[in-house]
């Protein structure tokens, strides 16, 4: 895994020690620059596969030089189908030869995570690239002929200062993420998973190509019977495992819950890799999955550790954490995924997970009412008996109860707005106080692409699916998992999303995936094969964050200290009233979503003072404080 970052007419060697200590977290083994011609390539490597010399980047290969961030797992294959042929062993060699035998065609072939920068001195193109999911992070900066790449927000930032962008912050805190191409700069765009950026570096003209989309692969509906879809997965995912294991000259280790998920995956890696390293989290005051997590650990014979994290340290790290996104993020659980990640890189560079599993086999609770409804189609009645009940009912507190589960159900049957109705069943912010706004969100984007998914000729269930890929998968918990585990230059592959397994799932049957009130029904089965029995039925839990408490005792004070500063950003964005009246209890929302949106705002403020320069721990002039709102 490694940091890439370069630009196309612009000269900025004098600050190349800024750049290489932006990237430095992703790449501490080595450091390399060049420029050819009017493009500068820079890159930081962390070493995984071909320690040698010979693997160092850039990469040179006749005419062609890469910056590459991210694994090919069947390179190798790749090798060998197309007949290339290079002494050294390294997957950025790979890529290429394959460019030089396929051009930007053999994206196609690749099953792997990247994003990458190509230049092609005879052609004089430029090629940036993401993989289908989006696993590895991309943004570009472009202010007239200045253009720029890198894998991190705060390294651009850093060279470039881009003028902020409050409709798209206004978002953020609507969706509790930057959807999609946004950031909070109106100078810096991300590029999309299964996108490549092609630039004429002559001439500056520059095309975006959309090389993989996942609506196909919904699109593409299967007809294989219940058993022959069962072993193929079995299969596929074997193969995706086995390819992670073999793709690097170090251990590789694997993150262990008491879910199918990452049981699975642990299972099938500890039968190619005897003693094969595991890390169950153990959280404070939450339902404890460490014996579950055992029993699979026991029945593999795996080098098993029990993290405990008792967030002693949180109020002192939470800033740190959230600063290293490089742009506002609000989802909590990237708390406990940093923690995990630094104990498991005391042990590992490289790490299994279970990421994206829920989103192609539909894990959570909120797919199975939309295996039998069509929530976004539904009639006017059904929409105002919602509305009617939801005036008399008292509000969810419970986060896990059954209560909240048709409460939460109610809520976005009541919404007309597809957007309401899809924000209030996943993140669930903001929905219904749009009136608290003072810039308008900038949410074209997300609309017009709920609507196209809305268009397509799919069943209600597979249009939450690819919804949710094409959304919080992407924008969320893909860039929660990539900085939790960067940040302590940990690598983490994903077997789920590979290549084989995102083309063959969502064409599966929906009542293969949701099976009466059985989520994920066709993974739990393959898990009978694999895993104890007392796993298998186990509901989704996911980390369980004690965010109410976090925010009502040990993060209430710097939270208080930032909300109630004088020098904040939300106060032009959404009415300051609303904040302090949710601060003392004075707005009717359920506990849970209360802490939510305080902390929503919080994580925007802990980047806007990173920005402009304060210190770790601001000396804030305050004209009135949290404990003068209790």
């Amino acid at each position: 895994m490694c940091g890439i970052f370069g630009t196309l007419n612009l000269e900025i060697a004098n600050q190349a020690s800024e750049i290489f200590n932006g990237l430095a977290h992703r790449g501490p083994d080595e450091k390399g620059f060049t420029i050819k011609d009017n493009v500068e390539l820079y890159h930081t490597r962390l070493a995984i596969q071909d320690l040698s010399p010979a693997g160092q980047q850039p990469m040179h290969h006749h005419g062609l030089s890469i910056v590459f961030n991210g694994e090919i797992y069947n390179h190798l294959e790749l090798r060998e189908k197309y007949q290339l042929y290079a002494e050294s062993n390294s997957d950025t060699k790979t890529l290429l030869m394959l460019f030089e035998r396929l051009g930007m065609k053999m994206l196609e072939e690749l099953d792997g995570m990247f994003s990458f920068a190509l230049y092609d001195q005879r052609q004089k193109q430029l090629f940036l690239a993401r993989d289908r999911a989006g696993k590895k992070p991309l943004y570009t900066y472009q202010k007239d002929k200045d253009f720029a790449f890198s894998s991190e927000l705060n390294t651009l930032y850093q060279i470039f200062k881009p003028e902020i962008d409050e409709s798209s912050l206004s978002a953020y805190l609507y969706l509790g993420y930057h959807y999609r191409k946004a950031t909070p700069y109106k100078a810096v765009t991300e590029l999309e998973n299964g996108h490549y950026l092609k630039i004429d570096t002559q001439t500056g003209k520059k095309e975006i190509v959309k090389w993989f989309d996942m609506s196909t692969c919904y699109l593409n509906r299967s007809k294989m019977s219940y058993q022959v879809a069962l072993h193929e997965l079995d299969q596929k995912l074997q193969t995706a495992v086995k390819r992670r294991l073999d793709s690097s000259d170090l251990d590789v280790g694997s993150f262990l819950s008491g879910g199918i998920d990452s049981g699975i995956v642990t299972a099938m890696a500890a039968m190619h890799k005897p003693s094969l390293r595991t890390f169950t989290v153990k959280i404070e005051g939450a339902y404890d999955e460490s014996l579950l997590a055992q029993k699979v650990a026991d029945r593999y014979k795996t080098n098993h550790t029990v993290v405990d994290i008792s967030f002693d340290d949180l109020k002192d790290d939470i800033e740190k954490i959230l600063i290293n996104y490089g742009e506002p993020f609000c989802d909590s659980s990237a708390i406990p995924s940093y923690y995990v990640a630094k104990a498991a890189k005391k042990h590992v560079t490289v790490v299994l997970n279970g990421d994206g599993a829920d989103e192609l086999f539909g894990g959570y609770r909120r797919y199975v009412p939309y295996k039998y409804h069509d929530f976004f189609n539904a009639g006017g009645f059904s929409k105002i008996a919602a509305q009617t009940l939801l005036s008399i009912l008292p509000v969810a507190n419970e986060k896990k109860s059954k209560y909240n589960y048709i409460y939460r159900l109610l809520k976005f049957a009541s919404y007309k707005d597809i957007l309401h109705q899809y924000s209030s069943a996943s993140s669930d912010i903001f929905v219904g106080f749009e009136n608290q706004f003072l810039q308008k969100p900038n949410l074209t984007a997300i609309y017009e692409d709920l609507g196209r998914i809305n268009q397509l000729h799919l069943s209600p269930l597979n249009k939450l699916l690819l919804m949710d890929f094409q959304t919080i998968l992407f924008s969320g918990l893909l860039p929660k998992m990539d900085i939790a585990t960067m940040a302590h230059s940990l690598e983490g592959r994903s077997p789920f999303l590979a290549k084989e397994i995102i083309e063959f799932v969502p064409g599966l049957r929906d009542d293969f995936k949701i099976n009466c009130l059985s989520t994920k029904f066709i993974l739990r089965d393959l898990g009978r094969k694999y895993l104890p029995a007392e796993l298998i039925d186990q509901p989704k839990r996911g980390f369980e964050i004690p965010l109410k408490n976090w925010v009502d005792n040990q993060l209430k004070n710097i939270i208080g200290d930032y909300l109630f500063s004088n020098n904040t950003i939300y106060p032009s964005l959404i009415q300051k009233k609303f904040v302090e009246d949710l601060w003392v209890r004075k707005v009717k929302i359920s506990e849970e979503r209360r802490a939510k949106i305080l902390f929503d705002v919080f994580a925007l403020e802990v980047w806007y003072k990173n920005i402009n320069n304060t210190n770790k721990k601001p000396a804030f002039s305050r004209t009135e404080t949290a404990s003068t709102l209790v």
